[in-house]
This record gives structure tokens, C-alpha cells and sequence, in this order.
């Protein structure tokens, strides 16, 4: 069909940052939409577990929290990467954010006064990660998709994100596939939010959902937004060994301990005040070193004990990673310690963006994982992410509403059919190649060359090679053939087109490894010891050079009231 559908905003993407949007975009008068791969309430935001922070100050031991002492956590966390005017932004607007979830219906765990509880967290220095047992962000996504259906906000579901509409600069709304009919259509909008999530499966190893490859980004990142700090990508320390669902950083912070195969608390030799609450790449280098020099079990994993909590505590704080130990390890944690390793988890880059997620498109916003406003840096605190939907999300619906009103571009509709037609004949080209390679071929030797060479460890040799096999890999690209030439459900062909905005991702990622001689927060370069904040003190930017590869440049990060100190823990 030619004909386009319209409104004032148009959110891409349904996970909690994409309906935090829509929520303010709705309240500050526009007529908004979601397009979402995947029903809302089956976004990824949906696996977080363990928490969102707020300085509360609920907890016992942390009456003397506030908002300055979370956003330098969050700055020192961050190894000193994280624009910190946008760091301080996160912190002091974390309270009313929350306490705003809370009120709209999320069911936070509570102490016995009945306040909201709060837990430690890693990198913190208080107890301020505000908790919904170990199911907080299912609790949250829930919440914010029970305002949206208030709201009568309009869902399209199901729909793949193919393309941004951009015209002299301004972005004029969406192409995208209907999953279920193989119907391609146009998204008229006067703005567009895109809130798609990370990307985490170019990595063989993930947390994340088989809806996490970064379509979006890569849709927007061909539109003319650069990528920022893509080689900071987060290992979360505990995943279950076997199978990669996460473990939650919850489990340490109510008193779980690691342990190597030879029965040793070996976080003392790492982080000898914070040992199991260190940030997550302290953490997830410590385990790896176990591991690489034979300290960790057999089939590579360590241990991480929460049978000294006791069987009510691990029912009432714990019940999901319970379950999830028994169906997919065979292991209760009640009697037997959880077998777990590092796996990717998250994306400290991103599309660029300013602290309301507007990009140099006008009329095109960013927000959530999928973006880089710039205040994980080189390192995400656990409890910040699902923190970063909210504060973020909510400015970003506010000035996408305000963008929508500012006018109305002429020509739209024809241009829009005109970017519907290319999609459907680029589709039809696929559907009539008959020879090449299949698409899973090219995934698995991305997943592969990710996890071997852009890990947790780094270095000149295996990154180049990254770089090399991954232009190879793009090069194939051009000739991948499909499986499956139906029209609905043809998931083949989604997995296609997803496939090139992957080997986009991952080749930035590894370009951006290559390139900085340093090591900060998660991006450790064994050849290159150490931080180097006179070289390295810079967000690393790449966009598409004259060539049509990705170049980088720099730009300086925003040093405003705390001066990097060495980062000990």
C-alpha cells in the first residue's frame, strides 16, 4: 500500500523509555504513536531485575544520601567518561521520578515502615536502588504500559523500523515492515522519538532478548546521526553459566558471594572495601582473570553463594533468579551455589544526542539504550539504566511535543510514498536473488569475531582483525540470499534486514576499540595499561566518511565540578 498513516509523534520503540515518552509527548497535547517490534509489555526492559536508583534516603545506612552524592557515583562510576552537567540531571530529577512510578501504580518492595526499600548496588555509596523484588523493570514496563492504554496512546505492533524519513535536514517520519502481512507502510510525523533499545546480539554471548540488534540505531544512524563511545560495552559480571540470562546484581547486593573452584571470596584481591558491589567491569575483569588462570570451575564459570541468606530471605527478595537457576541450571541456590560467567549486557554508546535527546536531525530524538546522552561513560551503574528512562524519556516526550507544533513540512506524503516504494522494491530484489550465502552464516561469524576479539579483554592484534573480518562480512552482506520468500511471519527476511544494521553496529564498535589506546571502565586494552586522560578524555564520534566507512573524531567530555581522581574501590 502507498497510502501513509499520520500523527503528531512517532515513538519507535515500545520498552520503557519509548512509553515514558509517550506518556509527556500525550500530556503535553500531541497526538502520539507507538511503533513497536514486539508488544509493549514483551519489550527488554522487561528482564531487568534488580533495581532503579534514587537517593531516597530510605534505607538505615543511608540517611545521608542525596542527589550531589549519587551523581558523583554515577560520574566516578562512569571512569570520568559521562558528561557530568547531564550525570547531575539523572541524580537530582531521580526522586521525583520514581516516587511518580510509584504512584501510578509500580509495586515496590517495602521496608516495615512502608517505605519504598532500597538495596546496595555496586559503585554506590549507599543503598539507594529502589527494588520490585528481582522483577523491577517488568513491574515498571508494566506501569507506564497501563498510563499509555489510559491515554488512548495509539500502538502499532509488530511493525519493524526500516527506515527514518529525513528531508533538508528534518526528519518527516517512518518506513517500516508489518511483520504479520509483509505490509510495508509510511509513518507520517511532525516528529519522530526513536527509544529502540540496545543491540547486545552482535555478541555471541548476551543477556539481552533476540529482539536487542540494534535496528533502530542502525536506522538512524544511516539517517545522518552519528555514533557515540560505541567501543564502552558493558559485561555484566553474573550470568547464568550455560545460557547467559542474567543473574542480578540484586543477588550480591542482599549479601551473595563469588567464589572461585577453590573455595576462595577472591573479590578481596580486586576490590578489597567493596569486593561483590565493585562496578560491574571491575567485577566482570576480576571473574574473567579467575577464569583465564585457572581458578575458575572446569567449563569455565565461578560460583556465586547466596546459601547463607537463607531459604525466606531468597522467597521474598530473590523468588525470579530462584526460579530461574532451577529450570535453566538444575541448581537451587537455597542448597547449591548459582554457576555463573560475564556476558555483554549493555551499551554505554549510542546515537548522539543532547540531554533532551535531540539530535543535529531537527525533529529526530533519542532515548534510552539506544542512545549516548552521555551519563554512563565508559561505565554503567547497575540501578542508572532503568533510572535513565525515566528522567531522559520524559524530557525527550516533552520537546518531541513542542517539535511537532512547530509546523508542518510540505511534500511529505509524496516523499513518503516515494521511500515506500524503494523498501518494497529493495525487498523484492531479495526475494528474487537465488544464490548467495544465508544469512545465519554471516550472524553466528559476527557473534563469533565479537566475543573473541571486542570482549572484555583488548587488544591491537585481535581488534584489527575485528575490523578486517567484519568489512569482509559486510562485503557478503551484499550477496546474502533467503530461506523463506513468503509474505507474512517471513522472519527470515527480518533477520536479513536486521543483519546489516548489525554489521554496522559491531563494525563502530570494534573501529571505536581499535582507535582508543587506553583502558576506561568497561574498555580494558591489555597492550595499552592504564588511563590516559591527556590523550583519551573525549567521547569518541563516528559517522559515515566520503568513502561510505565509518570515521572517527572527538569531542571533549563536559568537566564541570569533579576532576578525575584514580578510581579505587
Amino acid at each position: 500500500m502507498t497510502d501513509t498513516l499520520r500523527q503528531d509523534v512517532l515513538i519507535i520503540g515500545g520498552g520503557l523509555a519509548g512509553l515514558r515518552a509517550a506518556v509527556t509527548a500525550h500530556d503535553a497535547g500531541a497526538d502520539v504513536a507507538v511503533l513497536s517490534k514486539v508488544y509493549p509489555i514483551r519489550s527488554h526492559s522487561g528482564a531487568a531485575q534488580g533495581g532503579v536508583n534514587a537517593a531516597l534516603g530510605n534505607h538505615p545506612e543511608g540517611r545521608d544520601d542525596s542527589w550531589q552524592r549519587h551523581a558523583f557515583d554515577t560520574i566516578k562510576g562512569s571512569d570520568y567518561l559521562a558528561d557530568q552537567p547531564r550525570a547531575e540531571i539523572l541524580a537530582r530529577d531521580a526522586p521525583e521520578r520514581v516516587l511518580e512510578m510509584e504512584h501510578w501504580g509500580t509495586y515496590f518492595s517495602r521496608f516495615p515502615d512502608g517505605r519504598i526499600a532500597q538495596r546496595p548496588f555496586g559503585g554506590a555509596g549507599f543503598p539507594r536502588t529502589c527494588y520490585a523484588a528481582d522483577r523491577t523493570g517488568h513491574q515498571m514496563l508494566h506501569t507506564l504500559y497501563q498510563q499509555c492504554l489510559k491515554r488512548e496512546v495509539r500502538f502499532y505492533n509488530e511493525w519493524l523500523l526500516t527506515r527514518v524519513a529525513v528531508h533538508e535536514g528534518r526528519a518527516e517520519g517512518a518506513v517500516a515492515l508489518h511483520v504479520p502481512s509483509g505490509e510495508v507502510r509510511g509513518f507520517r510525523a511532525d516528529a519522530v522519538l526513536v527509544a529502540g533499545g540496545g543491540h547486545g546480539r552482535i555478541y555471541a554471548k548476551s543477556t539481552n532478548s533476540y529482539v536487542n540488534v540494534g535496528s533502530a540505531t542502525a536506522a538512524v544512524f544511516r539517517a545522518g546521526v552519528p555514533l557515540e563511545d560505541m567501543e564502552f560495552v558493558q559485561f555484566h559480571p553474573t550470568t547464568l553459566y550455560g545460557t547467559n540470562i542474567l543473574i542480578t546484581e540484586g543477588v550480591r547486593g542482599e549479601g551473595g558471594f563469588l567464589l572461585n573452584a577453590e573455595g576462595d571470596r577472591f573479590m578481596a584481591r580486586y576490590a578489597p572495601d567493596a569486593m561483590e558491589l565493585a562496578p560491574r567491569d571491575i567485577v566482570a575483569r576480576a571473574i574473567q582473570t579467575e577464569i583465564r588462570e585457572g581458578r575458575g570451575f572446569a567449563d569455565g564459570y565461578v560460583a556465586l553463594d547466596v546459601r547463607h541468606l537463607g531459604e525466606p530471605k531468597i522467597k521474598e527478595r530473590l523468588p525470579g533468579i530462584r526460579q530461574i537457576a532451577v529450570d535453566f541450571a538444575g541448581v537451587d541456590p537455597v542448597e547449591k551455589p548459582i554457576p555463573v560467567q560475564p556476558a555483554q549486557h549493555y551499551s554505554m554508546g549510542g546515537l548522539a544526542c543532547d540531554e533532551n535527546g535531540g539530535t543535529g536531525v531537527a525533529g529526530l530524538f533519542v532515548v534510552g539504550e539506544c542512545s549516548c546522552i552521555s551519563v554512563h561513560g565508559a561505565n554503567r551503574l547497575g540501578g542508572n539504566s532503568l533510572l535513565e528512562t525515566l528522567v531522559f524519556g520524559r524530557r525527550a516526550g516533552e520537546r518531541s511535543a513542542q517539535a511537532a507544533s512547530s509546523g508542518r513540512a510540505v511534500g511529505v506524503e509524496a516523499r513518503l510514498v516515494q521511500s515506500v516504494e524503494e523498501q518494497e522494491q529493495e525487498i523484492e530484489a531479495l526475494k528474487e536473488r537465488s544464490s548467495g550465502e544465508r544469512q545465519i552464516a554471516l550472524r553466528r561469524e559476527m557473534q563469533r569475531t565479537m566475543n573473541e576479539h571486542v570482549g572484555i579483554f583488548r587488544d591491537e592484534a585481535g581488534l584489527r582483525t575485528a575490523v578486517d573480518r567484519l568489512a569482509e562480512l559486510q562485503d557478503r552482506y551484499e550477496t546474502v540470499v533467503l530461506d523463506h520468500r513468503g509474505r507474512g511471519f517471513n522472519y527470515d527476511l527480518v533477520d536479513v534486514l536486521e543483519l546489516g544494521g548489525m554489521l554496522e553496529l559491531a563494525q563502530v564498535t570494534a573501529l571505536g576499540a581499535l582507535e582508543r589506546s587506553e583502558c576506561r571502565g568497561s574498555h580494558w586494552r591489555i597492550d595499552h595499561p592504564g588511563r590516559d586522560d591527556q590523550r583519551w578524555l573525549r567521547h569518541t564520534i563516528v559517522s559515515y566518511g566520503e568513502a561510505g566507512r565509518p570515521a572517527a573524531r572527538y569531542k571533549d567530555v563536559i568537566i564541570t565540578d569533579y576532576s578525575p581522581q584514580e578510581r579505587e574501590y
